[in-house]
Parts: structure tokens; sequence; C-alpha cells
């Protein structure tokens, strides 16, 4: 039977685990018996759970997160994988050397306090402590401690500080006719041009085949991306989609088709060798380039580039004009890729216009114009007012 004995001053909790092993636990000096008695409930508790681990077995915090990496290796896209290698090494240097059980809700918090004072963006310690949760998550599964401190940690938060959301460039419809004008090639011009007119990602672009364009449909299949030397399928079901091309896309596209060396993988934009194009060497040869040449960035008397735009601000660009131009949010998400339409919201929703005088005009027609013709034929097209 569990007990609290007192031996040579100290308090004991006298028990046996889940195991039916006796385990015997000394309490620090000055320990109370009232205090005594709760760490006896507690473990007991723990003994209940089945999750009971005496502290010269437990693991630290760096073992139980190795057991993770490997565990995830096999279900994680490399890249994927890599992120939270990096996370593990680089951001929990403070807990490394705790025993699992040691960390605590509080613990967790402080962590999270320190990390913003050293002046953590807010985006890399959400990600961060995603990583972190998915750690003590495999904690609790495999009965080294019995509940996830992340979960009830206080998450952070905007402090003002922060600019929110994704700090980008949205290009001008004349800095994007400057840009393709720019080009050094029909190649280039081409991959310019799907970068804005479809918002597809950089490594969905250089994993484009022409099996993937669907000339009669007018759409163009994104099923797959090539990223840091590697082929993947898309990420997420939502990424493998058909995106509309323009038809001054198309025509570019047919251009560069007829001008486009034959290779092996098929694909749409392959490097000199007809293997797929090096990321790095397309902005510093081309990219960059164009966009000095087009006079929306300036290269300096030392030879450094101001004012250049990310690649990726491409697919902003085409978000942001489809946006502003009035389309559907859902439709929006649907070219991009996002999972859901909330994604997109909040990634452009500084985009909207605050005020819509048009919109409100509308209404006030719809309800005090004429007999209400307008709100019939909106019945007859199926909506439920």
């Amino acid at each position: 039977m569990a007990c609290v004995t007192k031996r040579r001053g100290r308090y004991v909790l006298d028990f046996y685990d889940q195991t039916g092993e006796r385990q015997r636990v000394t309490l620090k000096k000055g320990t109370t018996k009232k205090r005594a008695d709760l760490e006896l409930r507690a473990t007991l508790d723990a003994v209940d759970a089945g999750v009971y681990m005496p502290a010269r077995r437990m693991p630290l915090f760096s073992q139980v997160a190795e057991e993770w990496l490997k565990h995830k290796k096999a279900n994680l896209r490399i890249t994927s994988w890599e992120v939270c290698e990096g996370h593990t090494k680089n951001h929990f240097t403070d807990l490394d050397n705790l025993k699992i059980g040691q960390v605590t809700t509080a613990t967790v918090e402080k962590w999270i306090r320190e990390r913003q004072e050293e002046g953590m963006s807010l985006g890399t310690l959400r990600k961060v402590l995603v990583t972190l949760g998915q750690i003590m998550a495999y904690a609790v599964r495999h009965r080294y401690m019995r509940h996830n401190p992340v979960r009830d940690a206080e998450r952070p938060r905007e402090t003002g500080n922060e600019v929110k959301g994704e700090v980008f460039r949205i290009l001008s419809p004349a800095e994007i006719r400057a840009l393709l004008n720019a080009a050094d090639s029909e190649k280039y011009k081409a991959l310019y041009m799907m970068a804005i007119f479809t918002g597809a990602r950089q490594g969905e672009l250089l994993g484009l085949k022409w099996s993937d364009v669907e000339w009669e449909s007018k759409q163009v299949y994104i099923q797959r991306n090539f990223t840091k030397g590697r082929f993947f399928d898309t990420k997420t079901k939502t990424s493998r989609r058909k995106i509309d091309l323009a038809p001054t896309m198309l025509l570019q596209l047919k251009k560069w088709k007829l001008a486009c060396p034959p290779n092996e993988l098929d694909l749409v934009f392959p490097n000199e060798a007809g293997q797929p194009m090096n990321y790095s060497n397309m902005m510093s040869r081309h990219y960059v380039p164009a966009l000095v040449k087009a006079g929306i960035a300036t290269k300096l008397e030392s030879g450094t580039i101001e004012g250049a735009i990310r690649f990726h601000d491409l697919r902003h660009t085409f978000a942001s004009l489809l946006i502003a131009q009035g389309e559907n949010i859902k439709y929006v998400q649907a070219q991009l890729g996002h999972s859901s339409p909330m994604v997109t919201l909040n990634v452009y929703a500084h985009l909207m216009k605050p005020t819509n005088q048009e919109a409100a005009e509308r209404l006030e027609k719809t309800i005090f114009q004429g007999t209400g013709q307008n709100l019939v034929t909106i019945q007859q097209k199926g909506v439920t007012m």
C-alpha cells in the first residue's frame, strides 16, 4: 500500500508502480507533510494512467526530440524534415538538458517569452512552437509524461511592433510589362509570365512538364514541384490544381514550345543540358538583371542591387491583381492552391477595400427601387434570401 514515511528527516514516497515494481522516492529537504501527500497523490495518478517513470529512467528533452526526428523522417518530405531538424538543433537549447517530465506549461511560456525578448519574429516563433508541440505530443504518446504542456501554454501574440502578415511587393501593370520586355529570351519571358499569370510557386514552375499544359481546356495542371534538387508531388491536395491560362499566356507558351529544345524529362523550363533549372542561377543571371533593365531594381556602384523583389512576389502580384479586380476569394484560393479561403484572406486581407460605396448603393436599389424585380431575379437564380 502506498504511503508517506519519514527517514532521516526527509519524507519518502513508498509505492508500487504500474509494472508492480516497488518505488521509493525521497523528497527534497524541507518538504512539508502536506506537500508530500500531494506529491504521492500526483504520483499515484501517474501510476494509474500508466505513465509513471522514475527520474533516473526519464529521458532528456534532447533525447526525446531525437527519437521524434527519427520517427518523422519516414513520414515527412525531406525538405520539411530538414526544417524540423533545424528547429530542434537551433531553438531548444534551453530545454535540451531538462528531463522531459520537467518541461511544464510554465517552462514553455518562459521559453516563448525569452524568444520574443530576443526579437524572434512572430511567424517564426509560431512555426517553431508547432515543432515543440509535436515533440511533446510524441512524449505523451510514448508515456514519458501525462499531458502536452504546449497545449495549455498561452500562445504568442502580436505586441504592436510586428508587421501584420507577410511583407511583399506587388508589381504594377506597367512594371509587369517592363519586366517581360526586359527578359533576355523567350524562355525567361514565358517563365516570368507564368509566375505572374498563374501565381504558381517557383518550385511548381521549375517542375512543370509540357504534358501538364492542357491546350484545349486552356489550363495548366500543377501536380509536382522541384525543390532542392529533387522532384516532389504537391505537398497537399489543394496544391494539386488546374490554373486557368489567359490567351496571351497560351500564345507565349506556344512560341516557347516551338523554340524549346527537346529534353528527356519533358520540362517546360529546362536548363541548357535539358535538366531542371537551378533556381539560384536563374535568379542571379537572368531574373535580377531583368529587374534592373526594367527599372524595377537599381544596380549601385558597389555592385549591390537595390530594390530587387523576390521571385515569390510575382505570385503575390497575381493574387493581388485578381483581388483588386473583384474576383471571388474562393476562386483566388483555388488558383493559388491554398488549403482554404481563410488562408488567402489572412495573407491578402489588407488589400480588400475598406469601403465599397457601390455595394451600398446596389443594396439600396434592391430594397427601394421598382417592384422588387431584383429580388425576384435573385430568387430565380436559386439564391435563398
